[in-house]
């Protein structure tokens, strides 16, 4: 059975023509028969690559013949096949839609919090250090799955995580860890906290990824969002740890959720298979009926 592989990776580095580096990086995802989605700005690159074995080991080694990327860090999941339908390479203002300019000018870098890898922050919990963690997630995401005792502000995006931090400032003398999907986000999270004054900040390095990849049934509790076909995944064997949320229709604890197939209505609301069916992927008998519905069933 042919071995398929998916491949994370990000880095925040000045790149001064990402253009060429996007054409070029297309033409030879399209050559390898890889899919996924790469987005490249002047700040960096942020991409996920789906795809054969041996096609994602000649990515990275396509990569990291830039000089701006040698050192880049690739998050790597077996998957049973393709975990993105198409390949797409796009050029961003920002990778992280923030409004807030995060790099050092005079290093083109940004100057962030302390990177926690994922055995320092099972040692935190383990050893019942005194510390505040906070996701930086969007609220949906966080529903479905977060750290013990986390702080989840109700954010829609990422542009909002200075509101956000006002309601933090209690905490500007005690440790604080912040965590994401990947660590992308948590990366540019850090460095506003430290910005606003905080005094000691850490980011999960690699992420939620690379904390469950390493650490399952200890302190994540639920599903995980993924931005792939898979949309969420389960770490946890534990029935105690597998879910923090339930179907919005009939209760029972969930992991999964969709956009109200009505386009009228288009709420994100968690879901059980069964309901998912009964309701003909809708969050109600209301938008069942509704005129207005996609064209397709979309996961």
């Amino acid at each position: 059975m042919q071995r398929f592989l998916l491949l994370s990776f990000y880095k925040y580095i000045f790149i001064e023509e990402p253009k060429i580096i996007a054409e070029k990086m297309l033409s030879f995802c399209l050559g390898e028969q890889l899919k996924g989605k790469v987005y490249i700005a002047a700040e960096g690159i942020n991409g996920n690559i789906s795809g054969p074995a041996g096609s994602a080991e000649k990515f990275k080694a396509f990569l990291t013949e830039y000089e701006l990327f040698k050192n880049i860090v690739f998050k790597e999941d077996q998957t049973g096949n393709f975990v993105y339908s198409r390949m797409h390479v796009r050029l961003k203002r920002e990778l992280v839609n923030s409004s807030i300019s995060f790099f050092n000018e005079k290093e083109k870098a940004i100057s962030s919090g302390k990177r926690l890898n994922p055995a320092e922050l099972l040692n935190f919990y383990e050893n019942k250090k005194d510390f505040i963690i906070v996701d930086v997630r969007n609220w949906y995401e966080s529903k479905i799955g977060k750290f013990r005792n986390a702080l989840t502000p109700h954010i829609k995006n990422f542009r909002e995580w200075p509101d956000a931090v006002r309601h933090l400032n209690e905490y500007k003398n005690k440790p604080v860890v912040t965590y994401c999907t990947g660590g992308i986000r948590c990366e540019k999270a850090s460095a506003y906290l430290l910005k606003e004054g905080f005094k000691e900040v850490y980011q999960l390095d690699g992420g939620i990824i690379s904390y469950v990849k390493n650490f399952p049934d200890t302190y994540w509790q639920g599903g995980v969002f993924v931005f792939d076909d898979r949309k969420v995944i389960e770490p946890n064997a534990r029935e105690d740890l597998k879910y923090t949320a339930r179907c919005s229709l009939c209760g029972a604890p969930s992991a999964y959720y969709i956009n109200c197939h009505n386009l009228d209505c288009d709420k994100i609301f968690v879901v059980c298979p069964g309901c998912k069916h009964k309701y003909d992927y809708c969050c109600s008998e209301e938008c069942m009926k509704a005129a207005n519905r996609r064209d397709r069933y979309y996961e």
